[in-house]
C-alpha cells in the first residue's frame, strides 16, 4: 500500500511540475524580408515576457524558449514546429509573422492541441481561417492596417492604385483595401502585383504614376516597402502635391533605414510606437537596452501576447492549449504595450490603433523621433467587427 501511494505520489508531483514548466518556440525570420521587424527582437521580446512573469506570476516555473529561422518557407515551418511538438514538447509558437505560414499552421496547432501566437498577419486568422480555441492574434491585421488610413484619406470620388506583393498578404491587404475605400465612396481603379520578395519595384511605381489616382498605397512589408519608398521618392511620385503615396505597412525600423528625407510624408497606421505615452516608452527603453533600436509594433505584440499567455498558464496550473487560452480570454490585459485592449472570442485582440504621418528632417528632435500622430483609432472602430468576420468555428455554436 504504501508503495502503491509512494508511486501516486510521484506520478501527482511530476504532473505538477509538468504543468509549471512551459516550452515557447519562436519561429521567426532571422535574415529574410522581415528580419528587421521580427527576427532576433521577437526572441528579445519574448525572453523580455518570460523573465517579467518569473519575477511576478510564474514565480517557481520553468520557462524554456527555443528559436528557428522560417525563411519565408510554410513547409519548413511546419516541419520544425512538428519536431518541436513532438520531440522537444513546446507548449506555444510564437511570432511566424508570413501570411502562408500563418494559415498553414492555425489547423495545425489545433490538430496538435497547442498555442499558436501571432503578432499581426492576415485577418482570415479571425475570419474563415480561425481557431479561437488554439491561436490568438495580437496587434494588427491586414484589416486594421489599410482601415485607419482607408477611412482617413478616401473621400466620395477619392481613386486609388494598389502595388502589391503577389502571395497571400499582400493579395488580402489589397482586398481588404478595395471594400474600405468603396465603401467610403471611393475607387481603387488600378493595382499591379510583384514578385515577392522584389528587388526592383521601378515597372510598377511607373505604372501607379501613370494612373494618376489620388493615392498610391504600397500592399507590401519588409524590404519591398522600403524599395518601393526609396523608389517613389526617385521617380518624384508623392513629393509634389499631385499624388500621396501610403504604406500599408510600414515599421519605424524600415523608416530608420529610409532617412527621413526620403520617407517625409508618408502616411501610415501602426498598433504601437515606442513614443505613445510613459508605458510605450518604459518597455521601448527595456528593449533598446538589449537591441539598440526600438521594438517594432510585432516584437511589442509578441511581448504583451506572450506575457498575457504565461500568466494565463501560472493561473491555471495547465498547459493545456484550451485551458490557457480560455484564461486568457478571462484575464484583463495590462502591460505598457497596448491601450483599452480585450481578446474577443474569435481569438483577436483589439485595442487603440494609431494614424502616423513620416515626419520631416526639420521637425524631429531625436534619432527615434520618426512619426507625428495624426489620429487615435479606438478599438471598436479600428477593426473589422466580430460578425463581419463570420468565423466558422463561432457561428457553429
Amino acid at each position: 500500500m504504501r508503495l502503491v501511494f509512494a508511486a501516486l505520489l510521484f506520478v501527482a508531483m511530476a504532473q505538477t511540475a509538468r504543468a509549471q514548466d512551459i516550452k515557447l518556440g519562436v519561429l521567426t525570420d532571422i535574415g529574410g524580408v522581415y528580419s528587421d521587424a521580427t527576427g532576433q527582437g521577437s526572441v528579445v521580446a519574448t525572453r523580455m515576457a518570460a523573465d517579467d512573469c518569473l519575477a511576478a506570476e510564474c514565480a517557481g516555473m520553468k520557462i524554456d524558449i527555443v528559436s528557428a529561422d522560417h525563411q519565408n518557407k510554410p513547409d519548413l515551418a511546419l516541419s520544425i514546429a512538428r519536431q518541436w511538438i513532438d520531440t522537444e514538447h513546446v507548449d506555444a509558437l510564437v511570432d511566424m509573422s508570413n501570411a502562408a505560414i500563418q494559415l498553414a499552421m492555425a489547423p495545425f496547432v489545433a490538430q496538435k492541441n497547442r498555442v499558436a501566437i501571432f503578432a499581426g498577419g492576415t485577418a482570415r486568422l479571425s475570419g474563415d481561417a480561425c481557431q479561437p480555441e488554439h491561436i490568438v492574434q495580437w496587434m494588427w491585421d491586414t484589416y486594421v492596417q489599410v482601415n485607419g488610413v482607408g477611412r482617413r484619406l478616401t473621400k466620395p470620388g477619392t481613386t486609388w492604385y494598389m502595388i502589391t506583393a503577389d502571395y497571400a498578404f499582400g493579395t488580402q491587404f489589397e482586398a481588404d483595401m478595395k471594400t474600405i475605400v468603396e465603401a467610403a465612396g471611393g475607387r481603387v481603379i488600378g493595382s499591379a502585383r510583384h514578385p515577392f520578395p522584389s528587388t526592383d519595384l521601378s515597372a510598377f511605381i511607373l505604372q501607379a504614376q501613370g494612373s494618376g489616382a489620388d493615392y498610391v498605397a504600397l500592399a507590401n512589408a519588409g524590404q519591398d516597402t522600403v524599395n518601393g519608398i526609396k523608389t517613389a521618392h526617385e521617380f518624384g511620385l508623392g513629393t509634389n502635391g499631385a499624388q500621396k503615396l501610403v504604406a500599408l505597412y510600414l515599421s519605424v525600423l524600415d523608416v530608420k533605414a529610409l532617412g527621413l528625407e526620403t520617407a517625409k510624408g508618408t502616411v501610415l497606421t501602426e498598433g504601437f510606437y515606442w513614443d505613445i505615452d510613459d508605458g510605450t516608452r518604459r518597455f521601448s527603453q527595456r528593449f533598446m537596452a538589449t537591441t539598440g533600436h526600438p521594438p517594432s509594433q510585432i516584437q511589442a505584440g509578441l511581448y504583451s501576447a506572450v506575457r498575457h499567455y504565461l500568466r494565463a498558464a501560472a493561473s491555471t496550473k495547465s498547459r493545456d492549449a484550451v485551458t490557457v487560452i480560455r484564461e486568457m480570454h478571462r484575464l484583463p490585459i495590462e502591460d505598457d504595450v497596448v491601450r483599452h485592449a480585450t481578446l474577443r472570442p474569435d481569438g483577436r485582440m483589439v485595442h487603440d490603433y494609431y494614424v502616423f504621418e513620416v515626419t520631416s528632417p526639420s521637425e524631429s528632435h531625436g534619432p527615434w523621433d520618426l512619426y507625428k500622430l495624426l489620429d487615435t483609432i479606438p478599438p471598436a472602430q479600428a477593426f473589422r467587427s466580430l460578425a463581419a468576420g463570420g468565423c466558422p468555428r463561432l457561428l457553429k455554436e
